[in-house]
C-alpha cells in the first residue's frame, strides 16, 4: 500500500495525520469567533468561498492554551491542515508543519500512557524518516472532548 503522511507539531509534539484526508495546508487570516460553541471550535474561516469550522487542536486534546511559542506561523494567520468530513470542510489548527512523509508499516500500539486528550485521537504509533510519530484520527479531532470533560 502506498501511504503518505503529512508530520505536524502540536504542543510540541510530533503527530500525523493520513494525507488522503488532506485537502489542503492554508494560513488562516481571519477567524470569526462563534458565540457559545465548543471550547474547541476556534471559529468559522472561508476557504475557495466554502465555509469552514475551525477547530483548535490543543483545546480538542485538552491542552492548555499555546503560549505562542511553539507555533510556526507568523503573526499574518495560523497554520491549519483542512479536511473534509461528511461534506463539511474542518480546518485543524496546528502549530507547525514539518513534511509529507511515507508510511513505514503499519501504526504500532502505544506502549505507553498518554494524556487523555492524547489518547482518544491517537490510532497508533508510525515510525517516519523523520522519527516517531502520533497517527491522529481527524475525526476525533472534529469530535473534541466528551461534553462533561468541556464544561
Amino acid at each position: 500500500m502506498d501511504h503518505s503522511l503529512l508530520l505536524v507539531r502540536i504542543a510540541g509534539e510530533m503527530a500525523a495525520l493520513d494525507s488522503a484526508r488532506i485537502q489542503s495546508v492554508v494560513e488562516l487570516e481571519a477567524v470569526t469567533p462563534v458565540p457559545q460553541g465548543p471550547a474547541h471550535v476556534a471559529g468559522l474561516a472561508a476557504l475557495r468561498s466554502r465555509a469552514m469550522t475551525v477547530i483548535d487542536c490543543r483545546r480538542s486534546l485538552e491542552l492548555p492554551d499555546d503560549d505562542d511559542e511553539d507555533r510556526g506561523a507568523d503573526d499574518d494567520g495560523a497554520l491549519a491542515v483542512v479536511v473534509e468530513l461528511d461534506e463539511y470542510l474542518y480546518a485543524l489548527l496546528v502549530d507547525q508543519v514539518e513534511e509529507v512523509v511515507p508510511l513505514e508499516g503499519e501504526p504500532a500500539m502505544l506502549r505507553t500512557d498518554l494524556l487523555p486528550g492524547w489518547s482518544r485521537v491517537t490510532l497508533g504509533m508510525v515510525e517516519t524518516s523523520a522519527g516517531p510519530a502520533l497517527l491522529l484520527d481527524p475525526d476525533k479531532l472534529v469530535a473534541g472532548p466528551p461534553l462533561a470533560a468541556a464544561a
